[in-house]
């Protein structure tokens, strides 16, 4: 049961580009895990990037550092 949970910055995405984004993300879980369409959920947030620190990074990644499979390349 693959679940992603995608925090990014607003690009005032249109709904057919969300729609196209949660397609290909699903098509590499469906791919690389080999899992079904039905399996997957997909959760996209946006957050202003003022937040991005506080909402982000402090709660989230900061403390999962060492178990990420691909770090930032940054800190905050």
């Amino acid at each position: 049961m693959p679940h992603i949970d995608l925090k990014f910055y607003p690009r005032g995405l249109s709904e057919e580009a969300t729609q196209k984004l949660v397609d290909d993300l699903s098509a590499v879980l469906i791919n690389h895990l080999g899992t079904t369409d039905k399996a997957i959920s997909v959760m996209l947030t946006e957050v202003q990037p003022e937040a991005w620190k506080s909402d982000v990074y402090d709660p989230v990644i900061r403390p999962a550092l060492d178990q990420m499979a691909k770090k930032p390349g940054y800190t905050l």
